[in-house]
């Protein structure tokens, strides 16, 4: 993969730390990290966002700067939009991480360390992030063709949403419109229900409903972002109406084969099957068997 096609990918990402989520953002060359997931990570909080609340007030109160260089920014929710939270970067996470009594304390300062090393790498050689993301879900245990697919994906989208920057959309909330126009016209659900459909909105934060889809779902995942791509270029869309019109296109086209195949074959391309039993259990073979609706999709 080009530089390009990993930027989207890396900028807003997923990492894991022994088997739990860490939702982080990189921004002016440095990774940030949800502080309400490292509390999870580190006091196993029924509640981590208020354990973090609890502990800012009591920081502020002793007026560490700890919180005053945390930044609101934007990762995804359980609900799959985008939601500002309290991030820090490594040298604030430190700070944060001495004031939480845990004896998973060191052994999470050097994965810090780690991924910050590991990212510094990737810069210098993009081939590696590709390489790293193949690693990370053989060992949650995907099948390697899904896999292929699901880093094929990856460069399409990476693709597109290059696109969309150079022609004047503004990341965030329009990124997160285009994309729910495009699946809505390839799968006749957006984002957000496709994710309800899976079960996704009943698990730990961080579920990319991308890590989630069928082969199928994949495909015409693809097809509708390569086709929206295209028709962007095409028409020289401009700003976010007219590319919202070209997201409508590029989703219908991916959305007319849907329903054709879907007219051969007697079976709905949207599924409920997903891959939570995967979590956590690196060596499961299986996507969690939960048969397709047959028909019209929901």
């Amino acid at each position: 993969m080009s530089k390009r096609d990993l930027s989207a990918e890396s900028a807003n990402h997923i990492a894991v730390f022994q088997e739990q989520t860490i939702r982080r953002i990189w921004r002016n060359e440095e990774w940030w990290f949800s502080v309400a997931d490292i509390c999870s990570v580190l006091t196993v909080s029924a509640d981590p966002g208020a354990y973090w609340r609890k502990l800012k007030q009591r920081l502020i109160a002793e007026g560490s700067e700890a919180v005053t260089n945390c930044h609101g920014l934007k990762l995804p929710a359980p609900d799959g939009k985008l939601r500002v939270t309290d991030c820090a970067n490594t040298e604030g996470l430190f700070r944060i991480i001495q004031s939480i009594p845990s004896p998973r304390a060191e052994p999470f300062k050097r994965w810090l360390a780690q991924v910050g090393y590991e990212r510094v790498k990737e810069i210098e050689d993009p081939e590696l992030a590709s390489v790293r993301a193949r690693e990370l879900y053989q060992a949650k245990g995907y099948p390697k063709d899904w896999i292929e697919k699901r880093l094929r994906s990856i460069a399409v989208r990476g693709e597109l949403t290059d696109e969309w920057k150079a022609r004047g959309v503004a990341e965030g909330r329009e990124y997160a419109i285009l994309t729910a126009e495009i699946a809505r016209a390839t799968f006749g659900v957006t984002p957000g229900e496709h994710s309800q459909l899976k079960g996704l909105d009943q698990v730990r934060t961080g579920n990319n409903l991308r890590d989630h889809m069928t082969d199928l779902e994949l495909i015409f995942t693809m097809l509708g972002e390569a086709g929206t791509t295209e028709i962007a270029r095409r028409k020289d869309a401009q700003g976010f109406d007219e590319n919202r019109h070209a997201a409508k296109e590029g989703g219908t086209v991916a959305g007319n084969a849907r329903k054709e195949l879907e007219a051969k074959s007697g079976r709905a391309v949207v599924s409920r099957a997903n891959f939570l039993g995967l979590e956590g259990t690196p060596g499961d073979k299986a996507i969690e068997a939960q048969p397709p609706a047959r028909g019209k999709n929901p």
